[in-house]
């Protein structure tokens, strides 16, 4: 911690000769100011070197000085009592009867600045004594000194760790609820309060907006000036956006910060199969209010259109919400959610692997065919498929484009990569978020510019997978664009000008299917001609070609921005240790469960992969 200054000439003269040599050592730039005495300003910090007191150190306010004589107590294992204290003078001394150790300051003239003028630093009690009491080890300077002297703050840090460490350093045994605080603390140190996180947003979103040009932000207080909504939607991700497939996955996360709320998240999939975040939501909760409101800012950036697809989970809220902000698109749900639904309500593996397939499947004869053997092994199963629109969860009756798109799962995982900043304060959250998209879109870029082929390397490895088995396919012209595709028992018509076939998975995906590789070669036509350009190389280039740039503090802030209000939303506390991790389903915790298989062994020979009446020895 910096705390000194050079005095004058009257202050000089009181110093003893063996003290000069410290005092030029750790004089530094002044702290701020604090705020008051009950809680550590943030912008003191600490000197590693050592936490010694001297005479001629200066301290800002009294306050200050306070402050640095509970940090030396707690570093050097002991305690203190006041003697005078006086808004002009301070004097404590050792809590131990008969110790020399004491320390005095006072200000000098009208200012507010404390100086040390007396410091006898050598005591004359037993180690034993003045170390048996600790009333200066409050969580905020346990805190302070654990992150400035002891550990890391990270969230895999437990308060156990805590204790422990500060156990080992300071001799000071600290409980579990104790060490709780002084790790909330210490991180609140790193990430800032969620009370000023609040109150600095509207400085940050505008300081974004301004680094950002074209960048839409919008931020919602309620009638007491309290946090209600907020939406960021970055211009890099604006401008990348038409060269994505119009497929956009929405899903909502819980925060686990002091404030609760939930993350809203839009994002959609790029030609090399990558996910591209495209907007961010924080709100109080899931319901229809929140959920329109966040669709009406997404439809700033994402227009309504007929070709437009939005996949999600079965909420009410983002189904009302959708048929009211965007009433021509059509709107898919997550088939991983659907399955997970099923396992709960309906026994039976084989009726499971069937709606897997029916969902998946391209055609609709053979859709038709998987729901009369769903229908036949299990009515009430058939009954619940048909009731939650087949539209929606089946690939053939999807009235729009959803591609490869059947889960939510791209919107899952770009949760799961955030899961270590949910519980960060509002602003540090959205700046972890822009650091995140930073990276992702210089990283992309580049790789973008150092491909060599046509289309994306994606694409590449999938083509890589059906260029063998094209090979072994018949072709017959039919006309100039026409071809029969046969292999084996099975029999499809590619169309070369429109770009489809009867498997339907060209028409679907937009990739050459295996039939159009083998109809293609045939024709001696490009095949990569035949994929969609949302799959080129040229569109993955334009879609990262937006930077997504840290927040612009070289200019002030103006003071209409700086004066506006934020305050955080009214939660209600539970009492008890608070939730990490969201309660799992039934079918997550049986699947915990659940023992694997044990791997069939051959009696006669030991080796697995055979039985005793195959075994070759």
């Amino acid at each position: 911690m910096t705390m000194m200054k050079k005095k004058g000439t009257t202050i000089a003269k009181i110093r003893m000769k063996s003290e000069d040599e410290e005092e030029e050592e750790d004089m530094q730039n002044l702290p701020p100011k604090k705020r008051g005495f009950s809680r550590i300003d943030d912008s003191v910090e600490l000197e590693m070197k050592s936490v010694e007191l001297a005479v001629g150190q200066c301290y800002d306010t009294k306050e200050e000085f306070e402050t640095r004589l509970k940090i030396y107590a707690v570093a050097n294992k002991m305690d203190f009592d006041v003697g005078h204290s006086t808004p002009t003078l301070l004097t404590v001394r050792c809590w131990v009867g008969g110790c020399k150790w004491r320390v005095r300051a006072l200000t000098v003239g009208d200012g507010r600045q404390f100086y040390v003028k007396t410091y006898y630093g050598l005591h004359t009690c037993s180690i034993t004594m003045r170390s048996s009491r600790a009333r200066q080890a409050t969580p905020e300077i346990l805190g302070r000194l654990y992150k400035d002297f002891v550990g890391g703050t990270g969230n895999t840090v437990t308060p156990n760790h805590v204790s422990d460490a500060l156990t080992k350093r300071y001799g000071i045994k600290v409980e579990y609820w104790k060490a709780y605080r002084v790790l909330k603390y210490a991180r609140e140190l790193v990430t800032g309060s969620s009370e000023d996180s609040y109150e600095d947003i509207p400085s940050y979103l505008y300081m974004i907006r301004r680094a950002n040009p074209g960048t839409l932000i919008k931020l919602e207080v309620d009638s007491e000036d309290k946090f209600k909504f907020m939406f960021l939607a970055f211009s890099a991700s604006i401008q990348g956006f038409p060269f994505m497939r119009e497929v956009v996955v929405v899903d909502g996360t819980f925060l686990t910060g002091k404030y609760k709320g939930t993350l809203l998240i839009a994002t959609t999939q790029d030609g090399n199969f990558n996910i591209f975040p495209i907007a961010f939501g924080i709100v109080d909760t899931e319901n229809d209010e929140s959920w329109e409101w966040f669709f009406a800012q997404l439809h700033r950036v994402i227009p309504d259109d007929e070709g437009l697809a939005i996949i999600s989970d079965r909420h009410r809220s983002i189904g009302k919400a959708i048929t009211k902000i965007y009433p021509l698109a059509s709107r898919g749900i997550c088939t991983y959610h659907l399955h997970k639904n099923i396992l709960v309500k309906y026994k039976g593996g084989e009726a499971f692997r069937l709606v897997k397939k029916a969902a998946t499947t391209y055609r609709l004869s053979d859709f038709n065919v998987l729901m009369a053997q769903i229908q036949g092994c299990n009515r009430g199963l058939y009954d619940y498929l048909q009731k939650a629109d087949v539209q929606m969860w089946s690939r053939v009756h999807f009235p729009g484009q959803r591609y490869n798109f059947t889960t939510s799962n791209i919107a899952e995982s770009l949760n799961k990569v955030l899961s270590k900043v949910r519980s960060y304060p509002i602003v540090t959250l959205l700046e972890e978020i822009r650091s995140l998209l930073t990276r992702w879109f210089a990283k992309r870029r580049r790789a973008a510019n150092d491909m060599e082929t046509e289309l994306t390397t994606g694409v590449e490895k999938l083509l890589w997978e059906r260029v063998d088995g094209a090979k072994q396919l018949a072709v017959q012209e039919i006309d100039d664009h026409l071809a029969q595709v046969t292999g084996g028992s099975s029999l499809h018509v590619v169309n070369l000008e429109r770009k489809t076939c009867t498997c339907r998975r060209f028409d679907i995906d937009k990739i050459p299917c295996v039939h159009a590789l083998a109809a293609a070669e045939a024709k001696k036509i490009s095949r990569i001609s035949l994929a969609h350009p949302y799959y080129r190389r040229s569109y993955l280039s334009s879609a990262y070609a937006g930077t997504v740039m840290p927040r612009d503090v070289a200019l002030p802030v103006p003071e209409e921005v700086a004066n506006k209000v934020c305050k955080p939303p009214f939660v209600r506390k539970p009492p008890g240790r608070p939730k990490k991790s969201r309660m799992k389903i039934a079918l997550e915790i049986a699947m915990q469960k659940k023992r694997p298989r044990k791997e069939h062994k051959c009696s006669k020979c030991g080796q697995a992969g055979h039985n005793r009446a195959t075994c070759p020895s």
